[in-house]
């Protein structure tokens, strides 16, 4: 489980990264693209410097996986996920629906989960076994009672290739054509958590781009799982479904075929 004291260290790691990204928001910075063909921004290594320097030097014992400067500590039993900015794109377009995300993972399972918005000063917090928290006040996910009324998101249908296509596509035939919201990345999540999206689909994520969605979709009384229906933790195959009504997840299953 995740203590009082790992909470307060995430929510000072979150601060730490928006206050690392909030100057280099619609102004001048370096870019390059990586191997993977993603891109990584000044603003991207800047803000995951600023959580590992704490990190480092409060729990040094603790494991850290990063996105941007790799693994620490591999082998320990607690380790912190981070994702500086997940959306990189949105930053780089100006668009101020990216997300830093953290996630502290015990044995290879999240327990607690950070998504911050450093632009809108917008912060969900998750913890096993506690209520998801938006900007310190309690949200909750939403009944669904239909697909066919679920609103549905993901980053975009490009994810997608092979089979994974049919199985998105299957899902896509089953709610309202105009309830269907591309781009988002992390954000599309922390709606399902506030109860503004019911359904969100993607494929080809990384542990650092799930793990910390977990905890505050959960905590929110939603659920995740992969397209299995099994719970993600760090073997995942980056498939994953969230929605906000779990009751949903037969359906989504059943189209996704």
């Amino acid at each position: 489980m995740a203590s009082s004291a790992d909470l307060a260290l995430a929510n000072r790691l979150a601060d730490a990264a928006g206050a690392a990204i909030r100057p280099l928001f619609r102004g001048e910075w370096s870019q390059e693209q990586k191997a993977d063909r993603s891109f990584v921004t000044e603003a991207d290594r800047a803000a995951e410097a600023a959580m590992r320097a704490i990190i480092e030097a409060e729990r040094g014992d603790d494991g850290i996986i990063g996105e941007e400067y790799g693994t620490r500590n591999e082998n320990a039993g607690r380790q912190w996920v981070l994702d500086p900015i997940d959306g990189t794109t949105s930053f780089i377009a100006g668009r101020p629906i990216f997300g830093t995300l953290i996630a502290l993972m015990q044995d290879g399972w999240p327990v607690l989960g950070v998504i911050d918005q450093p632009i809108a000063k917008e912060r969900w917090v998750g913890r096993i076994g506690e209520g998801t928290t938006f900007n310190g006040k309690p949200v909750r996910a939403v009944a669904c009672k239909e697909l066919s009324d679920a609103v549905l998101a993901t980053t975009t249908p490009h994810q997608f290739a092979g089979d994974d296509v049919d199985a998105f596509m299957g899902v896509v035939k089953s709610v309202a054509e105009r309830k269907i919201i591309y781009g988002g990345d992390c954000y599309n999540y922390a709606l399902v958590a506030s109860g503004h999206v019911d359904v969100v689909v993607e494929a080809g994520l990384k542990l650092h781009d799930f793990a910390a969605l977990v905890p505050v979709v959960e905590g929110a009384g939603g659920m995740m799982s992969d397209w299995q229906g099994n719970p993600l933790d760090a073997n995942s195959d980056g498939r994953v479904i969230a929605l906000g009504d779990s009751a949903r997840l037969e359906d989504v299953l059943e189209a996704m075929g």
